[in-house]
């Protein structure tokens, strides 16, 4: 299967580094290039990509809530750089899958945008412990009656995805197979009402499901 991709930013030459970098990728297409969010939702509505990398930052409507436009509609992925805190934040509660820094090396931006397609999601691993940092500097909001449809191994595998630990992470952790621990988080997902991991994240944190102290743990 051909991921189709919408490319949307500001600057031309990122539309054309990006273009260049997944046009060399047999699985993947980019369908549309958007120099602004309004014309990105338009592109977006007229050519039904699957994913959509958008940078936040985009004059006549900014990314925030372009992506909030296109929900439902696609999947974003957001380009961003370090000093923008603000707009990852609010990029990933309007809905994005995930958010790289614009200087990633190329393969982790290919495989971002292969996980966003299959609902899975990707935080830049340089910028999760900031992400984790900004969601623990919030008031916890009350715990959800979803929650209590988690098994204890569920809640055990939300809190490690919390901590940005991958799945062959978390399954070495609970000595359990990482099939096993895919299926624990589709079931989370599922219960919890959740698009992608990266969402698991903002869950966990918003609902005080973490300690600020263990998020600086190591695998």
């Amino acid at each position: 299967m051909v991921i189709r991709v919408l490319i949307a930013d500001d600057q031309p030459e990122v539309r054309d580094a990006l273009h260049t970098i997944l046009s060399a990728e047999p699985d993947i297409a980019v369908v549309a290039e958007a120099a602004n969010g309004a014309q990105a939702v338009t592109m977006a509505m007229d050519h039904r990509p699957d994913v959509v990398i958008m940078d936040v930052r985009m004059p006549f409507l900014d990314g925030i809530s372009a992506i909030t436009a296109l929900a439902g509609i696609c999947r974003v992925l957001t380009l961003t750089t370090f000093d923008l805190d603000d707009y990852l934040f609010g990029a990933l509660r309007a809905g994005a899958a995930g958010f790289l820094l614009k200087d990633s090396d190329p393969a982790l931006l290919l495989d971002a945008i292969r996980a966003v397609h299959r609902g899975h999601g990707l935080i830049d691993p340089q910028v999760t412990g900031r992400l984790i940092g900004r969601f623990a500097e919030l008031a916890p909001h009350p715990a959800t009656t979803e929650l209590d449809s988690l098994t204890d191994r569920e809640s055990e595998v939300l809190r490690h995805v919390a901590h940005g630990l991958t799945n062959a992470e978390i399954a070495r952790r609970l000595t359990i197979g990482e099939g096993t621990v895919k299926t624990h988080v589709a079931r989370i997902l599922g219960k919890l009402g959740l698009r992608t991991r990266v969402h698991i994240v903002i869950y966990a944190y918003e609902h005080g499901l973490t300690s600020a102290e263990s998020r600086t743990e190591q695998p």
